[in-house]
């Protein structure tokens, strides 16, 4: 029950950076902005922390990445440094899964072998659904980066969060019906090519 509390928790503190960003942008010079979006990202992490005793890579990562551009962004007062944390971290992803995938069996089959219970679908089909998620990540990074720099703050906010979990919505939906009517026998654990 708390794990689940604190699940839900994190998924609504995790929004926080980027809605604080668009706040203090439309209300205070740049460098505010910028210096409240990093201050809330450290809190982010502290609060993942505190609920669950660690904090995964992808949240380090997350982290170090909104800080480096962050302090890019004052620098140069320009928040535009700051809005690409998401193109960045999409192509992060993307490429980190690519290198599994030609390296071995991939990132999400190590993930769920590593469960007690026996994987319910076969390796093989993970590797394919894995080799799409990599252009969603890479494709939804490269379009945020469309998103900062041709796009309002309010539109960026918008596709940072709300947007991702609705495209990973669509891309879900349509990948069960893509399997099933590529690979229809895939529940025998038979090879399809």
């Amino acid at each position: 029950m708390a794990k689940n509390l604190s699940q839900k928790n994190f998924f609504l503190i995790s929004f926080l950076p980027a809605l604080a960003y668009w706040y203090l942008e439309e209300n205070y010079p740049i460098r505010i902005a910028v210096t409240g979006g990093v201050i809330l990202a450290t809190i982010e992490v502290l609060f993942e922390y505190f609920y669950t005793k660690h904090v995964h890579t992808l949240s380090k990562f997350n982290f170090f990445l909104i800080a480096i551009l962050g302090g890019i962004s004052l620098l140069g007062e320009d928040g535009l440094w700051f809005k690409l944390q998401p193109f960045f971290t999409g192509i992060a992803i993307g490429g980190f899964m690519t290198f599994r995938l030609v390296k071995g069996d991939g990132l999400m089959w190590e993930m769920v072998s590593s469960m007690p219970q026996k994987p319910l679908i076969p390796k093989w089909l993970m590797k394919k659904l894995e080799s799409h998620m990599v252009f969603l990540f890479a494709g939804y990074g490269l379009f945020m980066a469309y998103v900062a720099l041709y796009w309002t703050t309010e539109r960026w906010l918008f596709y940072k969060t709300i947007g991702f979990y609705i495209a990973f919505a669509l891309f879900t939906v349509g990948e069960i019906f893509y399997l099933r009517y590529k690979f229809p026998k895939s529940s025998h654990g038979g090879h399809q090519d």
